[in-house]
């Protein structure tokens, strides 16, 4: 599926007229084909009135329901698909001022029990020392202060033993010089300490494992509802449960190459040494 930005905006209004319209073309009122797709009657209504985007599944129950054609049935899974896909501009990140980014994360975590990062080429702020959080944050326009503070307070929840923390990293990312050598090996030495932590899981797939699929970007699981995908240029969240579990077999596709506990310590520290070596 290609992303229109302008699509995506426009996709939730459009799949709810073109539900509407399905349904009246089919001479059903609301109550009939509630009851032809087992659902409640102010669902249908909050569906076709768009305060509630209906999902794929609630989207293929009223299609069959309706009895619509096949080449509608493909337009209208095709809006159903981006209006569960929200694009969120990098630019008007910025404009809003990066701190506000950091509270609405903030939440994301706060609601979530179970989350999983993956992590191709660099650290997440929850995962980050001072230093790297700064430097990560050379490229970005306007003050940091206020970001770097919001990042580093984040950090709290991944103290709260009520929720599950998977961080799984290539071995670029924790080569990935963003800061200098005895810079890098205090933050690979953090990694190691947050290992301990029952909570939290930090996996790393070493060098020279040979996977057939190459990581493509940066990626979070917020427990099975909701992921957000990062580019250069903003990011996309998805909330379409297949999305969700698709993002969720990558995961786990790569997890099952990764180094774990004390070998995954081991290899940490093996770096660390090197970077030592190195000054």
């Amino acid at each position: 599926m290609t992303l229109d930005p302008e699509q995506l905006g426009r996709s939730k209004a459009d799949l709810a007229e073109a539900l509407r319209d399905l349904r009246k073309r089919a001479g059903l009122t609301g109550d009939r084909l509630a009851k032809r797709c087992a659902m409640s009657q102010s669902k249908i209504s909050k569906i076709e009135t768009g305060k509630t985007t209906a999902s794929l599944m609630d989207v293929e129950r009223i299609v069959r329901a309706v009895g619509a054609p096949p080449e509608l049935v493909s337009e209208v899974m095709a809006l159903a698909r981006m209006a569960n896909t929200e694009w969120q501009d990098k630019r008007f990140s910025w404009r809003r001022g990066l701190e506000k980014r950091q509270a609405e994360l903030a939440a994301l975590e706060s609601e979530s029990t179970e989350m999983r990062y993956f992590l191709p080429s660099m650290l997440t702020g929850l995962l980050a020392t001072p230093e790297y959080v700064r430097a990560s944050l050379t490229h970005s326009p306007g003050g940091k202060s206020k970001t770097v503070a919001r990042k580093l307070e984040r950090q709290a929840v991944l103290y709260d033993r009520s929720k599950r923390f998977t961080f799984l990293l290539t071995g670029q990312a924790i080569r990935w010089a963003v800061v200098p050598p005895s810079a890098m090996a205090v933050q690979i030495d953090r990694l190691a300490s947050l290992s301990r932590l029952p909570n939290i899981g930090i996996g790393v797939v070493p060098d020279g494992v040979t996977i057939p699929r190459g990581p493509l970007n940066t990626f979070t699981i917020y427990d099975d509802r909701l992921v957000t995908a990062e580019t250069f240029t903003g990011r996309i969240v998805f909330q379409d449960s297949r999305d969700v579990a698709q993002h969720r077999e990558v995961f786990d596709m790569y997890a099952t190459f990764a180094l774990y506990g004390d070998d995954v310590r081991e290899y940490l520290d093996v770096r660390v040494q090197s970077l030592l070596r190195d000054l």
